[in-house]
């Protein structure tokens, strides 16, 4: 989900909830401490330099927990940010504590933003070595082909 898309959500909400990818909704008390721009430059395991941005939300709970972030509020961080840091519309990651820091993608199921499990994957299969996975097919769900074409008037001949 990009910037614009979360900015266009925020205008209607009226409220603003996070959902982990385990069904657990953030706690109502989180805060936004941080609105930025990430980018990331890199080579990756086949030689291709890279660069990568994202606009970076870190969520963090504390114990105040009368605390609520209205989404003007967030509305108003996301455009002081763009204004001051010169944020692009760039996809969104978020970052949430639990044991550690997880990072998240962002999405929308209508009502509230959903935190989406990021995954890691080589940028350079062609050339890493790493053979593509094989199709699993079981040789008795395939058809017997040559019955259908090998009968008499079949054509295969």
């Amino acid at each position: 989900m990009k910037l614009s898309e979360v900015k266009k959500q925020l205008i209607n909400l009226p409220s603003v909830n996070f959902i982990l990818p385990n069904g657990t909704i953030v706690p109502q008390h989180f805060h936004v401490t941080e609105v930025g721009q990430i980018t990331k430059h890199f080579i990756d395991c086949g030689g291709v330099v890279r660069t990568e941005n994202v606009v970076n939300f870190q969520l963090w709970e504390a114990n105040d927990f009368d605390h609520r972030l209205a989404p003007s509020k967030l509305l108003s961080i996301i455009e002081l940010s763009e204004k001051v840091l010169k944020i692009e519309d760039s996809e969104i990651e978020v970052e949430c504590q639990s044991e550690t820091i997880g990072k998240y993608e962002l999405g929308f199921n209508g009502t509230d933003f959903l935190l989406l499990a990021k995954q890691t994957n080589c940028l350079a299969t062609d050339k890493c070595g790493i053979p593509p996975e094989k199709l699993k097919v079981k040789l008795s769900d395939l058809q017997n082909d040559t019955q259908s074409c090998c009968t008499p008037g079949g054509r295969c001949c």
